[in-house]
């Protein structure tokens, strides 16, 4: 059964406020991969594993099974510059 990742949205431990999947997959630290949190946020939705295995490669799947919250600083620093970005588009 294929779930429809279009429509999905819950609360963000890190930002505190609700956030659709897509959101999780477009605002990751490097601009490039998920959110780091992805794996921890959506396992007990859906089985995000296996869609990250079908949309990333390999070792992009692995950094994010792998990954490490940054400090609080760099987050915040980094989620600034996001939203600057946003803002501008």
């Amino acid at each position: 059964m294929a779930i429809d990742t279009d429509n999905l949205e819950q609360r963000c431990p890190r930002l505190g406020n609700r956030v659709t999947f897509q959101y999780c997959l477009d605002y990751g630290s490097d601009g490039r991969l998920p959110c780091w949190k992805v794996i921890d946020c959506w396992w007990e939705i859906f089985d995000i594993l296996t869609y990250l295995k079908d949309n990333f490669s390999e070792e992009d799947v692995k950094a994010l099974e792998t990954a490490r919250p940054k400090s609080k600083i760099t987050s915040l620093v980094e989620l600034i510059e996001q939203a600057k970005k946003r803002s501008t588009k």
